[in-house]
């Protein structure tokens, strides 16, 4: 449970942590709708991928977020990898270059081409977690609240009251996912104290442990929830009412330099694929395996 690290704010005064977080929650949505953008050929694709990809990471550096919890994010990838892989491999695909053959189960020609398209879904997974890791490592949960709340505002003008109740929903389980991820941690060394191992053991045995974590942490869920509802009915909270704010939210020329260069990066690639320019055209299966079968 300590791999995940979605919603744990890191304090830091960088670049990245002084945006607007509004300004944050949209290159955000640039970057995500960039990451699936793609051209014909594999070579233009992938260097297209390359370049977020440095990006990412100079962003990372930028804004301090640790390796190392990406790292162990990704070790829970595993299943995953292996399962989009086999998905590939054994589903046969007439977009597939005959010729791409990299080897032989039986008599069935396992493709290259299969390889290609599983790691590059990976591949794209990962630069998703990263841009969401740089975001909830960079925005404090209130000031998430705030940007969404901000761009749900033109439904007031439709009498929906709604924008603050769907912020504060979210700012809210964005704040508990650390909390819940502690609690688990918490929960499984008393259990393991008492003699419960989570990792031995044939699957009823495994499905036996899963029941004595998962049953105490919805009743600590529970708990913490009925506590944050009294606390706030407590102190008279109308999500109904019209609210104030100590923070004033303000654009800066960190924003303005920071959404022009997401926003011409996104329209660059855009404009790639709706003009279907493959800059490069390189065969990389003929150029690193000359597409013969290793075996």
């Amino acid at each position: 449970m300590n791999n995940l690290t979605f919603g744990r704010y890191a304090p830091f005064n960088t670049f990245v942590h002084k945006l607007d977080p509004r300004n944050k929650l949209l290159m955000m949505i640039l970057l995500l709708v960039s990451i699936f953008l793609k051209v014909d050929s594999w070579s233009s694709t992938l260097i297209l991928t390359a370049f977020l990809f440095l990006l990412l990471i100079a962003a990372m550096i930028m804004s301090r977020v640790s390796f190392l919890q990406l790292f162990k994010s990704l070790s829970m990838m595993w299943f995953l990898v292996i399962f989009l892989l086999l998905i590939y491999i054994f589903i046969p695909n007439p977009n597939y270059n005959p010729e791409h053959i990299a080897f032989y189960i039986g008599s069935y020609a396992v493709n290259y081409d299969a390889f290609y398209q599983s790691g590059y879904i990976i591949f794209r997974l990962i630069m998703m977690i990263m841009i969401t890791m740089i975001l909830t490592a960079t925005t404090k949960p209130m000031d998430l609240t705030y940007a969404i709340e901000w761009y749900l505002s033109p439904l007031k003008i439709f009498k929906y009251p709604v924008a603050h109740i769907l912020a504060m929903t979210l700012s809210i389980a964005l704040r508990f996912i650390p909390t819940l991820l502690d609690e688990t941690q918490r929960i499984m060394k008393a259990q393991s104290s008492r003699g419960v191992d989570f990792n031995k053991g044939g699957i009823f045995k495994r499905i036996g442990g899963l029941v004595a974590l998962i049953i105490p942490l919805f009743v600590s869920a529970i708990g913490r929830s009925e506590e944050l509802s009294n606390a706030m009915e407590a102190r008279g909270y109308n999500p109904y009412a019209k609210r104030s704010r100590y923070r004033i939210l303000k654009f800066s020329w960190r924003d303005l330099i920071a959404f022009i260069s997401i926003l011409a990066i996104f329209g660059g690639i855009l404009t790639l694929k709706i003009y279907d320019a493959n800059f490069i055209k390189i065969d990389f299966i003929y150029w690193i395996f000359g597409a013969k079968p290793l075996f």
